[in-house]
């Protein structure tokens, strides 16, 4: 579940000595050893407003590239068993390519990610509608959710680690949802080349949240298919869906099913079976329920690709996991280096709460009050094996 924080006062003990951070609530290290972080311009909107691009860099060379633009994650530099660094992320090169219908190809997903059904929801006795973006369901936050806006950006540090603060205050109203929500979502790089997305918000009015991130992996070396990754899930349920995708309300075992990921399996093994769920995801296209169910973060999945040798671990504070097989792409999509995206060239791994619960009662609650804080963690580690 979601960390509900209450605000309280930070008494900052003054020392000697310039305190130039940009955010001085954050412990700062003067280690040769932090990330470094720079910035550059990346391109233009239609109207002339300039989108940026940052680089967190380690030590190590391994490096991920941000834009001001949807806090898309464009690029994400680590090395394979032999020590060369590749790209591991689906992207394009300009913002043509996301300005064109794009899968939301590495942004932060707000104000919700994943599905409500038929796009409304009521909170206290209240209902507010949505759009309905996603054939008759509302997704990712709609029609110009936080994957399209422009985010406010500054770099902070802390010990240990160098990161890229950015900020968005959604109105009350956009996109239909309540309340004015502000957001900080902040990428930090640690010295050992581990990536965190920290999420936070804040409402005035009673609301519902779930952010995450919507990056497309591929480990491999020539990015022509994830059917030969190898992945492990942390959980023993998952959310059967109905026809449109969204969740019955049921928390089935995935034991005995293709959903069983509790070991490491192929995902082309199980990927065509006769099942209706996988007929209603195109494949995958569910949400896992993680089996600790502690606030605390906790490994959640594990990717591995043979040929490169590269392992993804996943680590989340979140109660779920959505794993998606890239179903929709279809080789329409040309993106870095002239590289066209075929059918099932990319997967998401999503931490979040569950997809429809504002609609769901059963499930972990979403809502956010005035005067707590939205707050969870997700964290990417890359090793080689």
């Amino acid at each position: 579940m979601k960390k509900l924080i209450t605000f309280c006062c930070l008494v900052l003990l003054a020392s000697c000595g310039d305190k130039s951070s940009k955010n001085s609530n954050e412990s700062v290290t003067d280690s040769d050893s932090l990330p470094t972080i720079g910035s550059a311009p990346f391109d233009k909107l239609p109207d002339g407003t300039q989108i940026d691009k940052y680089t967190l860099e380690a030590k190590d060379g391994q490096k991920i590239e941000i834009i001001t633009y949807g806090g898309i994650i464009t690029s994400w530099m680590v090395p394979d068993k032999n020590g060369k660094l590749g790209d591991v992320v689906l992207g394009h090169d300009s913002m043509e390519g996301y300005l064109t219908p794009s899968p939301y190809f590495g942004a932060l997903i707000g104000r919700y990610g994943n599905r409500i059904a038929k796009g409304k929801f009521t909170l206290d006795g209240e209902t507010y509608e949505l759009a309905t973006n996603n054939d008759q369901n509302h997704l990712h936050g709609g029609n110009v959710g936080f994957d399209k806006v422009v985010w406010d950006a500054s770099e902070v540090k802390r010990e240990h680690a160098t990161g890229l603060l950015l900020k968005y205050t959604s109105a009350d109203g956009e996109e239909g949802y309540p309340g004015t929500l502000k957001t900080e979502v902040t990428y930090w790089m640690n010295e050992d080349g581990s990536v965190e997305i920290d999420y936070k918000a804040t409402t005035d009015k009673k609301t519902v949240v779930n952010l995450t991130n919507h990056a497309y992996y591929n480990l491999g070396v020539d990015k022509s298919t994830i059917l030969n990754h190898e992945l492990t899930l942390h959980a023993d349920r998952f959310l059967p869906v109905d026809a449109t995708l969204i969740p019955t309300g049921e928390l089935r075992p995935v034991s005995g099913t293709p959903f069983d990921f509790t070991t490491s399996k192929r995902i082309g093994d199980e990927i065509g079976a006769e099942n209706q769920q996988i007929q209603f995801g195109g494949g995958y296209d569910h949400c896992w329920v993680i089996t600790d169910n502690s606030d605390n973060m906790k490994l959640a999945a594990e990717l591995y690709e043979p040929t490169s040798g590269r392992l993804m671990e996943v680590y989340t504070t979140e109660p779920a996991i959505q794993f998606y097989s890239g179903n929709f792409l279809d080789g329409t999509l040309t993106g870095k280096n002239g590289q066209v995206y075929n059918y099932r060239s990319g997967m998401c791994l999503e931490t979040q709460h569950y997809p429809d619960s504002p609609n769901q009662p059963d499930f972990p609650s979403v809502v956010l009050n005035p005067g707590e804080t939205y707050h969870t963690t997700t964290k990417m580690v890359f090793k080689t094996k």
